[in-house]
């Protein structure tokens, strides 16, 4: 068994997920077996009851009892007591940018989606942001103020990239520091820089 192999079959239960032949739970299910799997007939369990879907070499176990209906859920925030606040984008995306409240930590869930989280801007009323990570098969980035400090070592990623393409990393921290946690499956995360403002968006608020 191979990666590819792994992210290939996920990329088919994603598209099963789209097309509604999977709920989001079932779909993050599936996507825990596959990238457990050590065999092909272990990796076509997951996919033996979706029509169309299926990859080489017949499965040996027995299939899986049918999906329930799909349930999308749109992107949203929950807050709970503690401050806690967890942005959701299930099938969807969620973007934070421009002027917002940044709490001391953020639970973000990404299954089948996208969200983006622009600090530059945001006020931040905190030393340490702390960020906890669910990413199935989507993507995170994030950018952060310059001198802000970012540590990513405690987030566990499974046939994901977890990039840091900042520029300047290397000067002194002078910011925030936002620590990350949790987990990455087949999905991605990507720290940035401010954007850049071009000498024709001087005096304008879309830099």
């Amino acid at each position: 068994m191979s990666d590819s192999e792994r992210e290939h079959v996920v990329g088919l239960l994603q598209r099963a997920t789209g097309t509604g032949l999977l709920d989001l739970d079932e779909f993050t299910r599936r996507v825990d077996v596959a990238l457990a799997a050590r065999t092909r007939g272990e990796l076509n369990v997951v996919l033996i009851d979706l029509p169309g879907m299926t990859h080489p070499e017949r499965p040996t176990g027995a299939g899986l009892q049918p999906p329930s209906a799909s349930r999308s859920e749109p992107a949203s925030d929950v807050m709970d007591g503690t401050g806690t606040t967890e942005l959701r984008a299930m099938l969807g995306s969620t973007v934070r940018r421009g002027e917002w409240d940044v709490p001391a930590r953020l639970v973000v869930r990404t299954k089948v989606g996208s969200t983006e989280l622009d600090f530059t801007e945001a006020r931040i009323h905190h030393d340490v942001v702390e960020i906890e990570l669910d990413v199935v098969a989507g993507s995170v980035e994030l950018r952060v103020p310059l001198g802000a400090r970012v540590e990513h070592h405690e987030v566990q990623s499974i046939l994901s990239s977890i990039e840091d393409s900042r520029r300047g990393r290397s000067e002194p921290a002078a910011g925030p520091a936002f620590r990350l946690s949790g987990s990455v499956r087949a999905g991605s995360v990507e720290i940035r820089s401010p954007r850049r403002v071009r000498w024709w968006q001087l005096g304008r608020g879309d830099a």
